[in-house]
This record gives structure tokens, sequence and C-alpha cells, in this order.
């Protein structure tokens, strides 16, 4: 049984961070027609590396509290 669930959470993670390396910002929107020289406002940034680190770490965090849980359990 631990197999498939190591196997099937590997399958998610992987799922998870395919979908978010595709994830970017909104383009800037063009400038009036009197624009001035300001540059864009935020530009293009990617979100995607952001959300693979939260990913990352969310998953430590909740992995860690299950170990936790599951020795507490094994000495009681």
């Amino acid at each position: 049984m631990k197999k498939y669930l190591k196997f099937i959470l590997l399958f998610i993670t992987v799922i998870l961070i395919s979908i978010t390396l595709n994830v970017y910002a909104d383009r800037t929107p063009n400038p009036p027609p009197q624009g001035g020289d300001k540059p864009p406002v935020g530009g293009g940034a990617p979100i995607g590396s952001g959300l693979v680190i939260l990913l990352v770490l969310g998953s430590g965090y909740g992995a860690k509290k299950f170990y936790d849980y599951k020795k507490k359990k094994l000495l009681d």
C-alpha cells in the first residue's frame, strides 16, 4: 500500500509542478495614445517559481506533520 501511496503522491506533485510552471502574469496594457516616457508598471513577471517554492515547502510541512502523527500513534 505504501508503494502505491508514494507513487500517487509523486504523480500529483509532478502534475502540480508542471501546471504551475506555465503560469505567468498578464501582459502590461498598451500605453495611452498620448503616453509619456514612463516604463510600464509591473512588467511580465512570471509567478510560477514562487508557487513551486510554496508547494514544495507546503508538502514538506505536511510530510513532517504526517511523520510526527504516525510516530506519536506508534508510541501510544
